[in-house]
């Protein structure tokens, strides 16, 4: 059975040198072969039983398959967005974790669990925004800058990272930097630029922009988000704070995939526009099984796939890769020293934060702004 088939399609990106220039760079993506009912059944026993033997546990974020999700929480593992990820692997007594996602997001476990073994079904699946930061690039960036208290977001390598004062989330990042901004601290911001405004217009803080986007939420389109919102006036407009600022100006929550869930499940409404990547629908759908989830647009009426909002390299995660990580031990993710200790600093310092000023937190979910929700 061929593990995956490989595609020739391309992805755009924006990508920034030291300079501040950009430039539109590319990258590719390959995806799972499909599965027939049989193999999935035979592979799913497979994975269950590895699971079980190797005492691993599978950790998964809400824009993989939903096979994958449903088969984590099935065998005592986890689905979650990127801090509940980081704080689950750190916590858990598996000596194994099957991350299933994005690079970055295996490379922070294994810094938070070195003693760990930290395997991905895939570690070629990446993410634009790290593509879009290279840790030379940035660190000549950040020269230019010695005055700044470097932020960077969870979406970048463990090199960037390691550079970093602090790494945020997207449900905590708003908090973090609002707090910095009342301590009188200029901020270096990478790499998300949509994040990156969005919270300097919440905070009113002095932010320096690195300048990438995700290649899923950049593609939000806001006049055609309008358009959608006028079919359905009583749906609630749930955004994901990397997309552009004409989405979110119209949301009424920005915030996080767990804080979009949140919203769903304890919401009144009987219709969601979602704007972020589809996988979470998945999730969605189980723990809110009455409510009518629409997919927000990406693209005007003349596109072959009008909300076609799916991460290419989430995509590249398999129950294949899963049933070869355990069989083979393929996928390890490795973080040298002094890179990971160094790294450590700026990821223990966000979870510190978060777990000992729930009432900065709380503040943030309210947003500083009228009706809007925060990351």
């Amino acid at each position: 059975m061929n593990s995956t088939v490989s595609t020739p399609i391309a992805f755009d990106y924006p990508q920034q040198d030291a300079s501040g220039l950009t430039c539109t760079a590319q990258a590719w993506a390959k995806v799972p072969a499909p599965l027939t009912d049989v193999q999935k059944q035979s592979v799913l026993a497979r994975i269950r039983s590895e699971l079980i033997a190797r005492k691993a546990v599978l950790i998964a974020h809400y824009y993989v398959d939903g096979a994958i999700q449903d088969l984590a929480l099935e065998t005592g593992g986890f689905v979650a967005d990127s801090l509940e990820m980081a704080r689950f692997g750190k916590n858990h007594p598996a000596q194994t974790l099957i991350v299933a996602g994005v690079r970055f997001m295996g490379e922070t476990a294994k810094i938070l669990s070195p003693e760990k073994t930290v395997l991905m079904p895939d570690l070629e699946a990446t993410c634009s925004l790290d593509l879009g930061c290279p840790a030379d690039q940035f660190a000549l960036f950040r020269s230019l800058h010695p005055d700044r208290v470097v932020v960077v977001y969870a979406n970048t390598s463990a090199a960037v990272k390691a550079q970093a004062d602090w790494m945020v989330t997207s449900s905590c990042a708003l908090a973090i930097v609002h707090q910095l901004h009342q301590q009188g601290k200029k901020i270096l911001w990478a790499p998300d630029r949509h994040l990156g405004s969005y919270i300097q217009e919440q905070t009113g803080a002095d932010m320096l922009l690195w300048n990438g986007a995700c290649i899923v939420h950049d593609e939000f389109k806001g006049v055609e988000l309008e358009l959608l919102r006028a079919q359905h006036p009583q749906a609630v407009v749930l955004v994901h704070p990397e997309s552009p600022s004409s989405v979110v100006a119209q949301a009424d929550v920005v915030g996080s995939t767990s804080a979009m869930i949140k919203a769903v499940v304890d919401g009144n409404a009987a219709e969601y526009i979602v704007a972020t990547d589809q996988g979470i629908l998945h999730r969605m759908r189980q723990l809110a099984p009455g409510k009518h989830l629409i997919a927000a647009p990406t693209a005007g009426q003349s596109a072959t796939c009008k909300s076609c909002a799916n991460c290419p390299w989430m995509a590249m995660n398999g129950l294949q890769g899963i049933l070869q990580c355990l069989e083979q031990g393929s996928g390890e993710i490795d973080v040298p020293e002094p890179t990971r200790s160094n790294a450590l600093i700026c990821i223990e310092r966000m979870l510190d934060f978060t777990e000992h000023h729930p009432e900065l937190l709380a503040k943030a979910q309210h947003g500083f702004v009228k009706n809007i929700g925060a990351a």
